[in-house]
């Protein structure tokens, strides 16, 4: 499962947020930050809003806030604001050996959407907090 540049920048931004739910960062840090597009950013954060993940606080040292239920909200449920509807392939009358490898990697998918699924945000900050393994 490949993901659109939104949605990396849509899983970077809410994890950011999430990491300190006091903190009000504007979309120019949290690009700046990670070397990302603040105009793509700022796109990505509209749609995080109408969502109800985020809320953009207005005013002097205003910027956004994570306003998500961090143990209840998963990766998959970001990743499906973003990604278009991924409709079931129609079977393809190509050679054996094509329609196996598709089946293969339509199988890893389901793999990917199933793991995305069960990885809330709660746990991925557990992870950026624990140590790298060597």
């Amino acid at each position: 499962m490949k993901l659109q540049k939104a949605t990396t920048f849509a899983l970077i931004a809410v994890l950011e947020l999430a990491a300190d739910p006091q903190a009000q960062p504007s979309v120019l840090e949290i690009a700046e930050k990670h070397g990302i597009s603040a105009h793509h950013l700022a796109k990505v954060m509209r749609d995080l809003g109408r969502a109800g993940i985020v809320d953009a606080v207005r005013g002097v040292g205003g910027g956004y806030r994570f306003i998500g239920n961090p143990k209840r909200l998963t990766l998959m449920d970001i990743i499906d604001l973003f990604e278009p509807a991924r409709p079931g392939r129609a079977a393809n009358p190509g050679p054996e050996a094509a329609q196996a490898l598709q089946r293969v990697l339509d199988e890893i998918d389901e793999h990917a959407a199933a793991t995305f699924r069960s990885i809330t945000l709660s746990t991925m900050l557990k992870l950026m907090r624990a140590p790298a393994r060597a």
